[in-house]
């Protein structure tokens, strides 16, 4: 029987050899339909449900993330799958657009032009370690370029080396099995690999989710190259939290244990764990009172993600605590889970250069900003730079558009009156902000992801048999247009 790790190669030489067969792979899949392609990606969506007693034992000895988290991923990863294949079947990514020669155009005489988005070709990808199926080996970021018509070689992340080596070798299978060509997706694991991955001169696109210094330093990598390419990372946050007054009077204590719920779901481990609170000052006296109750309660489960991740999170806690003004409001330790902690600062006492408004702990602690007017509110938002999200608790009817727009000027996604540590697959989904929060102005979660791997043409006075069919004067494949400037329907 041949071994689950024998998809993966490592070495630089590994590395050309997987991103050779996906370019051979690309150029075969791209004369494929974009209905064949779709049911690729819904035939790797049904060997994940078939495997999937098998995937979530080994996820969870791995991970040390629950039974029921792990399952319900997955099945977040095969809805993903699904859903964007549907949107591959569509074709609206496209962005097909017809503009017929016309003599009297404005500006002088317009030629017949159509243009439409086409896929980039082999895709580099990095897998995430929280999220052991979602983002990783068949996550966002490869199905959505699949979705696209793109060649994917993943880089195994080593926080779960089994199960990502099961899974890419399932996802080849299932590929294989629905008459895909052989490479359409490949894997490769270790360091020397990962950077000949993003050197690759047949790379032209890569995905990232990890920590703000690993992937800074592949996309410094990615755009020093010979051909630069984009790289899509998603690089951390602190994700916000502004409570007003309103609110506060409203329904302070409701809204701490929120907080509290929000910021240890899988031990803090989530990128868009709501790492600050601001509060109004007059609710920092019940905020020291309630917040040991509620970190004492929280069910953690069991340990970190791994032992370096743990460690990782304590030198974080503790350059954080360090900072000027911050004072312990509830303890943590360093036992693994850690015991959630809760630091305390008022706004006046941030700087630009203060850990609070910079470093990211990934695990369960945040920081508690106590604000005494709009002002300093005002103030500590425009310290922060960008996040995955921003969330305001305010009462209905109370006028926050000066905060809503600091959150928009920052964050990736607003919410109002909810918590940010849900990211729903969906069409209107945006999972990225500005700098640190991701490298690129893109999301990785939601059907818009599909548009990272794709790059428009634009096909002038052609014969209609030399044009793609989606550009030709029939529309043969009914899909969405604009024409002429109007849009038009699918048919």
């Amino acid at each position: 029987m041949t071994p689950a790790h024998a998809q993966a190669r490592t070495g630089a030489d590994g590395a050309d050899q997987a991103v050779r067969a996906a370019h051979a792979a690309f150029l075969t899949a791209r004369t494929h339909s974009r209905e064949e392609r779709a049911a690729w990606l819904d035939a790797i969506a049904d060997a994940l449900e078939s495997h999937r007693t098998e995937l979530v034992e080994i996820a969870g000895r791995e991970s040390h993330l629950p039974d029921g988290r792990l399952g319900g991923e997955l099945t977040r990863t095969a809805f993903q799958l699904r859903l964007l294949g549907e949107e591959a079947r569509r074709g609206e990514f496209l962005g097909a657009t017809v503009d017929h020669a016309d003599a009297d155009w404005g500006m002088g005489p317009r030629p017949d032009l159509r243009r439409m988005n086409v896929p980039l070709g082999v895709v580099g990808v990095f897998g995430a370690s929280n999220f052991p199926f979602a983002f990783s080996v068949i996550g966002g970021d490869s199905a959505s370029a699949l979705a696209a018509g793109c060649a994917v070689v993943h880089k195994l992340h080593e926080a779960h080396a089994e199960l990502a080596a099961r899974t890419a070798q399932i996802v080849a299978d299932a590929l294989t099995a629905a008459g895909a060509p052989a490479g359409l997706f490949g894997a490769v694991t270790g360091r020397e690999a990962a950077e000949a991955l993003v050197d690759h001169p047949l790379v032209k696109a890569v995905g990232f989710t990890g920590s703000e210094a690993g992937g800074r330093a592949l996309f410094d990598r990615a755009v020093s190259r010979p051909e630069p390419i984009p790289f899509y990372g998603e690089l951390g946050s602190l994700n916000p939290v502004v409570v007003t007054e309103a609110a506060w009077a409203e329904r302070g204590e409701e809204i701490l244990a929120g907080w509290m719920g929000s910021l240890t779901m899988g031990v803090g481990q989530f990128c868009t764990k709501p790492g600050l609170l601001l509060l109004p000052e007059a609710g920092a006296e019940a905020a020291a009172r309630v917040l040991p109750g509620l970190a004492a309660e929280a069910d953690l489960g069991a340990g970190m993600l791994t032992e370096a991740i743990r460690d990782g999170f304590v030198v974080n806690r503790e350059a954080v605590a360090a900072s000027d003004g911050v004072s312990v409001l509830v303890e943590g330790n360093e036992e693994n889970p850690p015991a959630p902690g809760v630091l305390s600062v008022r706004a006046a006492e941030l700087g630009e250069d203060s850990e609070v408004v910079r470093r990211e702990m990934f695990g369960p602690a945040a920081v508690l900003i106590t604000y005494a007017d709009a002002e300093e509110l005002e103030r500590v938002l425009g310290l922060l730079g960008g996040q995955l999200t921003g969330t305001l608790h305010s009462a209905d009817g109370e006028d926050t558009a000066r905060v809503v727009q600091l959150l928009q000027d920052r964050c990736g996604r607003v919410l109002r009156g909810g918590w940010p540590t849900g990211v729903t697959v969906s069409y209107a989904q945006q999972h990225g902000g500005p700098y640190p929060a991701a490298t690129q102005h893109a999301t990785s979660v939601g059907t818009a992801a599909i548009g990272r791997w794709l790059r428009p043409v634009a096909f002038q006075d052609m014969e209609d048999a030399q044009l793609p069919p989606e550009l030709q004067e029939a529309n043969p494949l009914g899909i969405a247009r604009r024409v002429d400037g109007e849009w038009v329907a699918a048919q």
